[in-house]
This record gives structure tokens, C-alpha cells and sequence, in this order.
């Protein structure tokens, strides 16, 4: 399944500090209409994340009903994004990439 979005990168200051985009509700239905096939535990999705030329494998992270998407900070360098920065991101979901590319 392919999906694309423009979301707000956003950062979460927890024990493990890491910025994040949100999947809108509309491709979140869509995402859990598979997720079930997919997932490999605790709601985890497989998905390849695609924002500006920068390709890699993560996991979609369920959160509030929804999912959010995990922005490596080797991807935020090479794309030169910053907290509240707008992104397009491209979701192949229940995929994992070879091997990243930035």
C-alpha cells in the first residue's frame, strides 16, 4: 500500500527523545485495514518512508488511534528539516527497504 501526506515534524522529549510526523486519520483507516497482515507485534507497521530524496525501512508507531512515523535524525541532516518544518512523506507500508539511502 502506498500512501502520501504533508505533516509537521514534531518532537517528543521522552526517555528516548526522537521527532516524529503524524499520519493523518484518512490514511490511518487505510493503514489499519492491513495492519492485522502486517504488523509484527505490539501494532508496529513495516513501512519504507520516503521524504525529499531520502529513502528508509521503519516501523509506523501506534499512538492516539493512530500512527506516527519515526524521522531518523540521519534523514533531518540530509534534508536539512527542522522541528515544525512541513514534509511530504511517502509511505510504502508492510515493506521494508534494502538498505537506507541519504
Amino acid at each position: 500500500m502506498q500512501l502520501e501526506f504533508d505533516a509537521a515534524i514534531w518532537f517528543w522529549r521522552g526517555p528516548a527523545p526522537w521527532h516524529f510526523v503524524t499520519v493523518p486519520p484518512e490514511q490511518c483507516e487505510a493503514i489499519s485495514e492491513i495492519a492485522g497482515a502486517v504488523t509484527y507485534g505490539w501494532g508496529m507497521v513495516p513501512a519504507v518512508v520516503t521524504i525529499g530524496r531520502t529513502e528508509w525501512s521503519t516501523s509506523l508507531w501506534p499512538k492516539d488511534d493512530g500512527y506516527i512515523v519515526p524521522i531518523k535524525t540521519a534523514v533531518r541532516r540530509a534534508e536539512r528539516l527542522e522541528l515544525d518544518d512541513v514534509v511530504v512523506v511517502q509511505l510504502t507500508v508492510g515493506e521494508s527497504a534494502p538498505s537506507p539511502r541519504w
